[in-house]
């Protein structure tokens, strides 16, 4: 399997950046519809699986991107 070009590693990242800021804007707004404490909210967040798995992804392609764009 080939490397990923610079431009394609860009583009994941933007459209999984994207992505992430959606489920943490949905689930902020659902908690505020819930009128849970921010707290919860936060808490909910901090240990969202999916959230999670996004972070990591996201940090393995700008690790790979900053490799790919030092060569």
């Amino acid at each position: 399997m080939s490397e990923p070009s610079l431009q394609e590693l860009n583009d994941s990242i933007e459209v999984l950046a994207a992505y992430r800021d959606r489920l943490v804007a949905d689930v902020t707004a659902m908690g505020q519809r819930l009128k849970l404490p921010q707290k919860k909210v936060d808490a909910t967040l901090a240990s969202h699986a999916e959230l999670q798995r996004i972070e990591a992804v996201l940090t393995q392609l700008l690790s790979q991107r900053d490799t790919s764009s030092s060569i």
